[in-house]
């Protein structure tokens, strides 16, 4: 198969067999994302309207209860915006963080930055270090692309959990059409899928994970049902710009930018940036960077500019992944191990057969 890069944004076909061209060399992706696109983003007074009305409804139902929302917040843009945001629309906001032990000194430091000018209630969760380590490595071992599906697991099923205690009905998701409309289908999967989780710990972990919550996609979409909870993007109704927001928060209360999106981890960094490119060729930036095409805050030549630039720093890479390694139990020795050998699927283990059968739709759609 020859290279083809789309024409109008920048994803091409070097890590993704799902994608397509038609005849104008336009890919899928944002094809799709912008005939949807006013019909999910609304960067206008119709947003505002909408919002608006959304809004009262949250403050109405949440009488009576403790909070009116729930979110989580990792101390990136996206997230730390919302809280802002929902600081100004006056919503009583339950906040969830995972701390995994990957967190920046940045990253902390916004957090603790956000939640002190906010007084947004904030619940730090902690799971098991030793037990989220040995899956996570169980996850590096078996070769699989998405080595986050242990972060994104266990913070939504913290998530549901609260939501469960405290009757929450709607959550605010810091997903936003603006910056991430465009997802890479190929070399992805779905983060509840606990068959092929457990699965993949059984073949390559070497400790228990029983002291780490755990939410399949039955139990998502029960709670979702019988609780009501709706899931919303508040982003989606404002004209979310990536450098006006950075700029409101800095004055707000100081808030660092870390360098580029999902980097406010080091885990999350080590995935995003080295091992989807090194494993899988799946660069990462031409996601972002098209998302942003679509949404009109950057021109192509501008994303083909940044994309000339190499996806991360060598040596402190290098830095990074000396000290993640032995964090996860894994030896240098065994991790240029693991490389030698070939890289392959979440679907190369034990999958949830509904899930096979919605990843599949999902795929052809």
């Amino acid at each position: 198969m020859s290279y083809q890069i789309c024409k109008r944004c920048v994803m091409d076909n070097s890590s993704d067999p799902t994608i397509k061209f038609n005849e104008n060399g336009y890919c899928n992706y944002c094809t799709t994302e912008l005939n949807r696109k006013d019909n999910v983003y609304f960067p206008n007074e119709k947003g505002k309207q909408k919002w608006e009305s959304i809004l009262k409804k949250i403050k109405d139902d949440g009488k009576g209860k403790p909070y009116d929302c729930l979110m989580g917040i990792s101390g990136g843009l996206d997230s730390s915006y919302l809280a802002y945001l929902g600081y100004k629309w006056g919503l009583r906001i339950l906040a969830v963080h995972i701390d995994d032990g990957y967190d920046t000194e940045i990253s902390k430091s916004n957090i603790k930055k956000l939640a002190e000018a906010t007084h947004i209630e904030l619940k730090i969760e902690t799971p098991d270090a030793e037990q989220f380590n040995d899956l996570t490595a169980a996850y590096i071992r078996a070769n699989v692309p998405d080595l986050a599906i242990p972060q994104d697991n266990v913070l939504f099923a913290c998530l549901y959990k609260y939501a469960r205690k405290y009757k929450i009905n709607y959550f605010l998701s810091g997903g936003n059409f603006a910056l991430e409309c465009v997802l890479q289908h190929g070399n992805s999967y779905t983060a509840y899928d606990v068959v092929n989780i457990k699965d993949i710990h059984k073949r390559f972990g070497t400790k228990p994970i029983n002291k780490l919550p755990l939410l399949s996609n039955y139990r998502k979409f029960w709670d979702m049902k019988v609780l009501h909870i709706q899931s919303l993007r508040p982003l989606n109704y404002i004209d979310y710009n990536r450098e006006r927001a950075l700029k409101e928060l800095n004055d707000f209360c100081g808030f660092e930018y870390y360098g580029s999106k999902h980097l406010e981890n080091t885990l999350t960094k080590f995935i995003q940036m080295w091992w989807f490119y090194n494993r899988y060729g799946v660069d990462k930036r031409r996601s972002h960077l098209s998302s942003m095409i679509v949404s009109g805050q950057m021109t192509r030549d501008e994303a083909l500019k940044e994309l000339q630039n190499p996806p991360y720093n060598e040596d402190e890479m290098k830095e990074e992944i000396a000290g993640l390694l032995p964090k996860l139990g894994i030896s240098e020795k065994e991790f240029e191990e693991i490389l030698k050998q070939p890289p392959k699927q979440h679907t190369d283990y034990k999958i949830d057969l509904i899930t096979k059968s919605v990843n599949k739709l999902r795929i052809k759609g």
